[in-house]
This record gives C-alpha cells, sequence and structure tokens, in this order.
C-alpha cells in the first residue's frame, strides 16, 4: 500500500500579528500550500477543520513545523558553542569540521546535507563574508522553516547572525543538484549523513529524523562531488562506519577519542 502524502498548511500561531502573517504567507508561497487563518483554534482543532496532518506555524522569532512526532524549529545553539570555540578558544581548540574541509577566507562551500544548520553555520563563519556556503535540503519543510531562521532569526551578536545569513538554502536532491554544476565550481563539497545511524535518542530531534534522507549515499554521488569540487570532498560518519571504505575515503580526520570521523578526498 503506497504511503499516505501529508498534506500541510501554513499559519500563525493563536497570538496574531502582522509579522507573523507575513511570515507564514511567505511560507504559504515558498512552499506552494494554502494559508489558513488561525483565529483561535488549538492545533488539534485546526487539523480537525483542514484536514492538515503538517502544520508550518509562523511564531514570534521564526516558523515551526509542528507534526504528531513534535514540532521543530531553527535556533543556532550549537553552532553558537563551535563559534565561541573558533573565536576564543585556548591553543588546540577549533573545530575538526573545519580542520577536514581546511576552510579559510573566501572559499565556497556545498554542504549536501542542511539538517538543522549547525555545520553550515559554522562554514558560513569560517569562510566569511567574501565566501559562500550553499546548503541543500531535500525535504521542503525543513528547508522553509530552516532557511527562514537563517535569514530573520536575531542572534544575540553579530559574528554569529553576519554567519546565518551568508547560508544559502535550497530545496534539492544532492545528487541531482551536483549534476547541474558546472566542474570546479565549489572549493568543498560536504556530506553529513548521520541521522540513518544517531548514536542517541533525542526527543528534540524526533520531527527531524522522520522527514531526514535515509538513504545511503552513492557511489556516484561521490564521482559528482569529486568532479564538482576544486580543493575536497569531505564526509562525516562514525568513527568505526564502513561507509568510508565502501565510497573510497582513505584520509580519515577527527578526535582520537570521537565516535565520528570525517573522511577526506584531497583532490
Amino acid at each position: 500500500m503506497a504511503e499516505k502524502e501529508s498534506y500541510a498548511i501554513a499559519t500563525t500561531g493563536r497570538k496574531w500579528s502582522e509579522e507573523r502573517e507575513r511570515a507564514a504567507l511567505w511560507a504559504a508561497r515558498h512552499l506552494k500550500i494554502p494559508y489558513v487563518k488561525r483565529k483561535t483554534e488549538s492545533a488539534s482543532e485546526l487539523r480537525a477543520r483542514t484536514g492538515a496532518d503538517l502544520l508550518i506555524v509562523a511564531k514570534k522569532g521564526g516558523l515551526m513545523l509542528q507534526t504528531e512526532a513534535g514540532e521543530l524549529f531553527f535556533h543556532p545553539n550549537m553552532a553558537h558553542l563551535r563559534m565561541k570555540n573558533l573565536r576564543f578558544g585556548s591553543a588546540g581548540a577549533g573545530d575538526r569540521m573545519v580542520e577536514a574541509m581546511d576552510l579559510a577566507p573566501g572559499m565556497s562551500v556545498l554542504d549536501c546535507t542542511l539538517g538543522l544548520a549547525s555545520d553550515a553555520i559554522v562554514e558560513s563563519f569560517a569562510v566569511g563574508p567574501t565566501g559562500r556556503v550553499v546548503a541543500l535540503e531535500s525535504n521542503p519543510f525543513i528547508e522553509a522553516v530552516i532557511g527562514y531562521g537563517l535569514s530573520h532569526f536575531k542572534a544575540e551578536n553579530w559574528p554569529i547572525q553576519e554567519a546565518m545569513r551568508g547560508v544559502e538554502t535550497h530545496y534539492a536532491d544532492a545528487l541531482s543538484f551536483l549534476q547541474k554544476q558546472p566542474e570546479d565550481s565549489f572549493d568543498v563539497v560536504y556530506f553529513d549523513p548521520m541521522f540513518r545511524h544517531p548514536f542517541h535518542e533525542s526527543r528534540a530531534l524526533e520531527p527531524l529524523r522522520a522527514f531526514a534522507d535515509m538513504r545511503a549515499l552513492t557511489e556516484e554521488t561521490i564521482r559528482e562531488a569529486c568532479r564538482v569540487a576544486r580543493r575536497r570532498v569531505v564526509m562525516k560518519e562514525s568513527a568505526k562506519s564502513g561507509e568510508f571504505s565502501r565510497l573510497g575515503f582513505d584520509c580519515l580526520m577527527g578526535g582520537r577519542y570521537s565516535k565520528v570521523r570525517y573522511g577526506v578526498k584531497i583532490l
């Protein structure tokens, strides 16, 4: 039996404002879904009235994806901590991903797995305002919520806000996007397919995991990445993963006791 296709609508929270309505209308246009006025209805009442099982809700601070599994919204928490290490860390402190990608100001990055955007924000900070970060997300609802957050969330300091604004998001399948790019069009192409094998359960991540692309990377995708990248192709996986050898990553980087490693193809 075919899986039932999700039906989504965009709306505001119960507390209405012009700003929230503008955000909800943007989501409706971006996702090509209906906009429905919320009035005072609860989420369950709104679902019952409209038949929608997914709600894109505009609240204070941005958009939220409400599902039966929970709520998904944007917040730069983890990226903020990692940027602090890069900005103020003592000797030896830094970021393993940035080291594996060998990022420097002015470089360009194609991040094929946007997710919650922590990696993309750190990449944007590392390449600076003269660099470029393009991040792909294969689920349109995640791309809308996270992409809107990157462009609208008011951060507590300028460096992280500048880094967020520097991320360009696209709803796209990685292989299809790569096939359309010219040769050597990005310095680095990056993959983080880790939601297929999470290290621990997290209720906060359940809405993301429910929509995550669980397909393993293909050899064709890595070949296309090597064509598109000028300098490196980098993949994050668990330290003991067999994906590195399957996909031809013979250079592994990461902390000695870390649960993750970065496979690096230097081109």
